[in-house]
């Protein structure tokens, strides 16, 4: 039995191959908006395609279908619009294409956003959109590994989003406009506010300047942005510390935030490229000495959100009918 899951992230387009064992690889989202990657020609490199039992994929927000849907009945690629979502390359709109064509059974999992029936109404009624559909991945893949039922799954990378699970389902979560910095992206602030009044930046454009490159005072490709500011850091540059242990702060407020209105919490899980780093900047150890007073904390494989839609596709696959709350239609 062979399945597919698929990560529709802010650098590139992941994918794990779950089989037997494991095989996980990455599209640079620039090789693939200039023509010079093919997503089933590097999965035909490593399987059959007509192997794949089932793949599950994620895409942009996924904010216009709110259950696991077999693509086919999908429209407009379960979106309602691709404004607000960061920097556009077109790269992983190939590969959904390229997919949708291609006959392999597919599954497209949803975003959590204000029409998501697991979401306290709360959460609903706060804010519009929670988080993109690789977090649901990335969800299932700490619940797997864990076996908590209630947990705050904290994914750090070009964003941060946080999500609060209880009883085995996801009931709210922090999307990165309206929370935590990551990297690149961030929540908009007066100042941010402003220009945009002012005709001086898009809000899209502010979005995708407000985390940490904002305190390094880093302009770079999205792809770079990382890289530039650890090398800044090992060069000793005070502002790359800021921008490190500003962004840290603001991810430990919102742990602690949802573990205040939680019922419980039986562990924190940080994930991502930023979550599982231990150097240069030993993140995760310093973000886990600011939290660990909550619960245990552990550390899920930055593959988490490709390796958690293939085990979506996997136990969909062998008769699962909800994921972490979210209704599956087969």
């Amino acid at each position: 039995m062979v399945f597919v899951g698929m990560d529709h992230g802010t650098t590139g387009v992941s994918f794990t191959i779950l089989g037997d064992d494991a095989e996980h690889f990455k599209i640079g989202r620039e090789e693939l908006s200039a023509g010079r990657a093919s997503a089933l020609d590097e999965l035909k490199d490593r399987v059959p395609l007509n192997e794949i039992d089932l793949m599950a994929i994620t895409y942009a927000m996924g904010d216009a279908i709110n259950t696991i849907q077999p693509i086919e009945m999908v429209k407009n690629r379960g979106i309602i619009s691709i404004g607000g979502a960061g920097k556009v390359t077109g790269g992983g709109t190939a590969v959904y294409s390229e997919i949708e064509s291609s006959g392999i059974p597919t599954l497209l999992i949803p975003g959590l956003h204000r029409n998501t029936p697991c979401l306290d109404e709360r959460f609903r009624a706060a804010y519009s959109h929670h988080a993109s559909p690789e977090k649901v991945s990335i969800c299932y893949n700490a619940y797997l590994e864990t076996g908590w039922e209630n947990m705050i799954v904290s994914d750090i990378s070009s964003n941060t989003v946080t999500m609060l699970i209880q009883d085995g389902r996801i009931v709210g979560a922090m999307d990165a406009c309206v929370g935590a910095m990551g990297v690149i992206h961030g929540p908009l602030d007066l100042e941010m506010l402003r220009k945009i009044d002012d005709g001086k930046k898009t809000a899209n454009e502010c979005f995708s300047h407000a985390g940490a490159v904002k305190i390094a005072g880093i302009e770079t490709k999205v792809s770079r942005a990382r890289e530039e500011l650890l090398e800044m850091y090992l060069a000793g540059r005070d502002e790359a510390r800021l921008a490190l242990d500003a962004m840290m702060m603001t991810i430990a407020m919102e742990i602690w935030g949802l573990a205040g209105i939680s019922s419980g919490i039986d562990g924190i899980v940080l994930t991502g490229s930023v979550g599982a780093m231990r150097e240069p900047y030993d993140f995760h150890g310093k973000l886990k000495d600011m939290v660990k007073e909550i619960a245990d904390v552990r550390c899920t494989d930055p593959t988490s959100g490709s390796m958690g839609s293939a085990q979506i596709a996997r136990d969909i696959y062998n008769g699962k009918r909800e994921i972490l709350g979210i209704e599956v239609e087969v």
